[in-house]
């Protein structure tokens, strides 16, 4: 395995063990690292995930939680 392999295993295993709100935080900045053209490429990715899955929940097909429950999952 190659030095690069191990350090990217090593970041992935250190950034799993962090807490939920630390993840979603070193998620934007690495996407941040991407750059304006890169982002508003993954913006409108993002977009249209949110889109997908909204409509999903319209139809019945996702379940959703209280936001009470989830800020509360995530502390």
């Amino acid at each position: 395995m190659s030095d690069l392999a191990v350090s990217y295993k090593a970041v992935l295993d250190n950034a799993l063990n962090l807490s939920p709100l630390d993840r979603a935080s070193l998620i934007e900045r690495l996407f941040e690292s991407f750059g304006d053209m890169e982002r508003q490429g993954l913006d409108a990715e993002w977009a249209s995930e949110v889109e997908d899955r909204l409509e999903a929940h319209k139809r019945g097909e996702m379940k959703s939680k209280p936001a009470n429950e989830v800020f509360r999952a995530i502390e």
